[in-house]
C-alpha cells in the first residue's frame, strides 16, 4: 500500500467528513434529515481518492453531487468539486475544467431553486456554495504545479541527454585509444603473416600450421577490432555480430582442423540485441579457447529455443578432466559476467566422458 494511496484516502476521507459535518449543523431540527442530501455531501468527498487515475471522471461526479445536495436544501459550499478542479487542471484537462466550472456555476442557482423558491435568494447561496474567486485560485493552484512537474521533467531530460553525450564521447574517446595503439600492431601482425605464407608457397615449401593460424587469428582480430569500433561509435550502419553470424564462426573453426558442428534446435526467435550478441560471444569464446587449449578434434555447438530461455551448449573430446582443467582465465571470467549481467545461469567445467563444457542459459523476455 503506497503513502500517495494512503493519502489520497486520507484528503478524500476528510473532505467528506467537512461536507458532513457542515451538512449537519446547518440542520434545524431532527426532521430535517435527509438521506439522500448526506449520501451526495459523502459520496462527493470520497470520490477525490479517485482523482489522480480519473480526474475528468472526478471533477464530473463532484459536480453532480453539488447540484444534488443543493437542490435538496443543503446550504453547503462545493469544496469537493474545487478539489476535483484543481487535480484536472494539474493533469492537464485546462478546456474540459472551465467548461464543467461554467456549466457548475450556471446550474447551482438553478439547483437551488428546486429547494427555496425565490430566485434572488437561490442565486445567493448558489453564488456562496462556488465563488468564482475559489474556482480562478483552485485551477491556479493545479496549473502552476503542472507547470512546476513539467520544468522538473524537462530538467530530468536535460541531465540525461548530458549523461548520454557524455558517453558517446567518452565511446568516441575509446575508440580513438583503440584504435591508435592497437590498430598498427594487429595490421603488422597480419600484413607479416600474410607475407610469409604466401613467400612459402612460392617456393613450393609446406606453410607451417602455426603460421596459418597466426593468419587466421590476425585476420579475426582485425575484424574483431573494427567491430568494436564500430559499437562503440554507435553510429547504427554497422548491427553487431549475433547468432546470425555463428555460421562463419563456426566454419573458421573448421579451417583451423577441427571437426566444428552447428546444431539449432526449437522454433527460431526474435531475441532482445543484449542476448543475441552474449550467444554470439559465448561461442566465439569456447571456440577459441577450444582451438588453443583444448588439444580437441571435435566440438559441438548446439543452441536450443525454449519458450522462455535460450540455451547456448559447446562441447569438445579435448584433454581437459576434473583433475586437469585449467583454472577460468579472463576469457570465462567475461562470458560469465555477460551471462549474469542478463540474469542468466552459466557453468563450465570438465565433462565426466573427457572434454570441456560450457553451457549457458539466457532468459528472454517476450515483451522486448
Amino acid at each position: 500500500m503506497s503513502s500517495r494511496w494512503i493519502g489520497d484516502w486520507a484528503i478524500a476521507v476528510g473532505v467528506a467528513a467537512i461536507l458532513l459535518v457542515t451538512g449537519l449543523s446547518k440542520q434545524h431540527s431532527p426532521t430535517d434529515l435527509d438521506p439522500l442530501g448526506y449520501t451526495l455531501l459523502t459520496s462527493g468527498g470520497l470520490a477525490l481518492a479517485a482523482r489522480r487515475r480519473a480526474p475528468v471522471a472526478v471533477l464530473i461526479v463532484t459536480g453532480l453531487c453539488a447540484l444534488g445536495y443543493q437542490a435538496v436544501g443543503f446550504d453547503v459550499p462545493a469544496v469537493a468539486f474545487l478539489f476535483a478542479v484543481y487535480a484536472a487542471v494539474r493533469a492537464g484537462y485546462r478546456t474540459i475544467t472551465v467548461a464543467a466550472s461554467v456549466t457548475l456555476l450556471a446550474a447551482l442557482p438553478l439547483a437551488a431553486l428546486a429547494s427555496l423558491h425565490d430566485t434572488g435568494e437561490a442565486f445567493a447561496r448558489a453564488r456562496d456554495a462556488l465563488e468564482l474567486a475559489w474556482l480562478i485560485a483552485a485551477g491556479a493552484a493545479g496549473e502552476a504545479l503542472r507547470q512546476a512537474e513539467r520544468r522538473a521533467d524537462e530538467a530530468e531530460r536535460t541531465r540525461e541527454e548530458t549523461a548520454r553525450r557524455r558517453a558517446d564521447e567518452e565511446r568516441l574517446h575509446i575508440a580513438r585509444e583503440l584504435h591508435d595503439s592497437l590498430t598498427h600492431q594487429i595490421s603488422v601482425i597480419k600484413v607479416q603473416s600474410e607475407a610469409a605464407v604466401h613467400v612459402a608457397r612460392k617456393r613450393g615449401e609446406e606453410v607451417p600450421e602455426a603460421l596459418l593460424a597466426i593468419r587466421e587469428a590476425g585476420r579475426e582480430a582485425a575484424r574483431e577490432l573494427r567491430a568494436t569500433l564500430e559499437a562503440l561509435r554507435d553510429d547504427g550502419k554497422s548491427p553487431p555480430q549475433g547468432l546470425d553470424h555463428l555460421p562463419d564462426l563456426v566454419e573458421r573453426a573448421r579451417t583451423t582442423g577441427l571437426d566444428a558442428t552447428l546444431t539449432i534446435e526449437g522454433e527460431r526467435q526474435d531475441l532482445p540485441a543484449a542476448v543475441d550478441r552474449t550467444v554470439y560471444r559465448i561461442v566465439q569464446e569456447s571456440l577459441t579457447n577450444i582451438t588453443r587449449h583444448a588439444a580437441a578434434s571435435n566440438a559441438s555447438v548446439r543452441i536450443d529455443y525454449r519458450p522462455d530461455t535460450v540455451v547456448v551448449r559447446v562441447d569438445d573430446d579435448g584433454t581437459a578432466t576434473s583433475d586437469t582443467a585449467p583454472p577460468h582465465g579472463v576469457g570465462l571470467l567475461g562470458m560469465h559476467e555477460r551471462v549474469t549481467a542478463l540474469g542468466g545461469r552459466l557453468r563450465a567445467a570438465p565433462r565426466g566422458a573427457g572434454g570441456f563444457s560450457v553451457r549457458a542459459e539466457l532468459p528472454v523476455e517476450r515483451t522486448l
